[in-house]
């Protein structure tokens, strides 16, 4: 009972912390689009680079938090942000999802994890 309330909490920290990054990264961008002649299709590169940074930062956090079975925790803090886009996409805007951001999901999931694993692997190197 005790592990799993642990896990729990390490990948709430990281979700946290990817949701964190993404509102202060979205408002830099917004701000960026607003007042320069940027497009926001000139950007789109920039943005996937970061949401993919965001996503190894929350699984590193969380497999650090967790101190153990990074790849799963990563790999759990990767689904459940996509779980969330998902709903907000299909609940907020009455669309599903096609081809390509399944494979986005899917990298997502598999970026959170490398993150995990190396959270688990810094943070065991601190205890030593």
């Amino acid at each position: 009972m005790e592990e799993s309330k642990a896990l729990g909490t390490s990948i709430l920290y990281g979700i946290i912390a990817i949701f964190t990054l993404a509102i202060v990264c979205s408002f830099l961008f917004a701000i960026i689009l607003r007042f320069t002649s940027l497009q926001e299709s000139s950007v789109q590169y920039v943005i996937t680079a970061i949401s993919f940074i965001a996503l190894f930062t929350g699984g590193f956090i969380s497999g650090g938090k967790g101190k153990q079975k990074g790849w799963l925790l990563g790999g759990l803090t990767g689904l459940i942000y996509a779980i969330i886009i998902f709903l907000f996409q299909y609940l907020g805007f009455d669309k599903l999802f096609n081809g390509e951001q399944l494979v986005y999901f899917i990298c997502y999931i598999l970026i959170a994890m490398m993150g995990g694993i190396l959270g688990v692997n810094m943070s065991s190197k601190g205890r030593s």
